[in-house]
């Protein structure tokens, strides 16, 4: 009885490892991605597992929904996320949904240093920091220089303008809260720390937003629908992405994007491991892969989102390469506004300013 006994709890405990044991091969088999639509293009998922032989499971989302999933299941249900470097320390410091880089398992030689060093400072929590970059995007003004004039000084208020009444449009998102101080000469972020002077800061900025309503055309919430009316010559004046600019640009060369004179709003998408990421070394393989240059090249030559690998300008295609060269500057570059950590808060006072805006005759 007993060395049945004996024989049947060793089966047991041998099936039991098995399956453990299939489990986390099957885990290391697959890579479960939360991402931007575009970041993971179908190519390079089959490139990444004919290398690596990692299936990726591309799961597309937005930061709000990121953070959303990722408090829902406190870390888990992912391995790879692709944050904005400024939605991950707040993260961190409340909920714990990310876990350290280890930096020493990054190729950080194929990566652009200062975007290295700026990542790991915008998303240090207690001198560990939790993200490494991928690619950079901005929004600045998209102009058509038939209709309006382009001078060194031209800048996100001129969108404002009574002289282009019914012919500018921005979309009423929190850029557009910050990139309007800018405009006018004030440092939005650097009242991040003190709530009330940045709820006197959000006052001033929705009363100018209200006065200049008149001459705004509309508020665009579709980017096909903004390409549209660029086309058309219904609007003049727009502050949306370089991507969108570039497109109109292939089509019309008088209409592109511009640097505005205080700045581009700036953003770096990373790359961040949940908590409870169960395939932690596939994860940084795809980090890897994805910044080697020829990669982030491709993605680069489709998308036409600048990225964090400092060598793929070498095998970009000429329509990008020159786009880059136009309108990325070392001077526009020397004058980003990148955006800092957004503090817990912040975004319900904006959400109430752009209600009263919104709302306003």
């Amino acid at each position: 009885m007993k060395k049945g006994l004996v024989l049947l709890l060793c089966c047991t405990l041998l099936i039991t490892g098995s399956l453990i044991g299939c489990k986390k091969d099957t885990a290391s088999k697959t890579l479960r991605f939360l991402t931007w639509e575009g970041y993971a293009p179908a190519d390079q998922v089959a490139k990444f597992k004919a290398e690596t032989g990692i299936t990726v499971e591309v799961i597309l989302s937005s930061n709000e929904e990121m953070i959303s999933k990722l408090r829902a299941t406190r870390g888990g249900g992912f391995d790879l996320a692709q944050p904005s470097q400024d939605r991950i320390s707040a993260m961190v410091e409340q909920f714990g949904l990310y876990q350290p880089i280890d930096y020493s398992k990054v190729n950080t030689a194929q990566i652009d240093p200062v975007m290295l060093e700026a990542t790991k400072r915008f998303t240090e929590v207690k001198g560990k920091s939790y993200a490494v970059p991928h690619v950079f995007g901005t929004s600045g003004l998209i102009v058509n220089k038939e209709k309006v004039t382009v001078t060194k000084n031209l800048d996100y208020k001129d969108l404002l303008d009574p002289k282009y009444t019914e012919r500018t449009s921005y979309r009423m998102k929190r850029p557009i809260l910050l990139a309007m101080g800018f405009s006018f000469g004030y440092d939005p972020f650097s009242l991040y720390s003190d709530k009330d002077a940045y709820q006197k800061y959000l006052d001033m900025i929705g009363d100018i937003l209200i006065k200049g309503k008149p001459v705004v055309r509309n508020y665009w919430e579709n980017g096909d629908a903004l390409l549209g009316a660029m086309r058309s010559g219904e609007v003049w004046l727009a502050k949306g992405w370089e991507q969108q600019a570039w497109k109109l640009y292939k089509e019309n060369p008088n209409i592109d994007y511009i640097a505005p004179a205080s700045g581009s709003m700036a953003f770096i998408d990373t790359f961040a491991i949940p908590a409870k990421s169960e395939n932690v070394e596939g994860a940084y393989k795809w980090i890897n892969f994805a910044l080697k240059p020829e990669n982030a090249a491709a993605f680069t030559n489709v998308e036409n989102y600048g990225t964090a690998s400092k060598d793929a300008t070498k095998y970009l295609n000429k329509e990008a390469a020159d786009n880059f060269a136009r309108c990325f500057t070392p001077e526009v570059m020397a004058n980003m506004n990148w955006y800092p950590t957004v503090p817990p808060g912040l975004e319900e006072m904006e959400g109430r300013i752009m209600d009263k805006v919104r709302a306003s005759n």
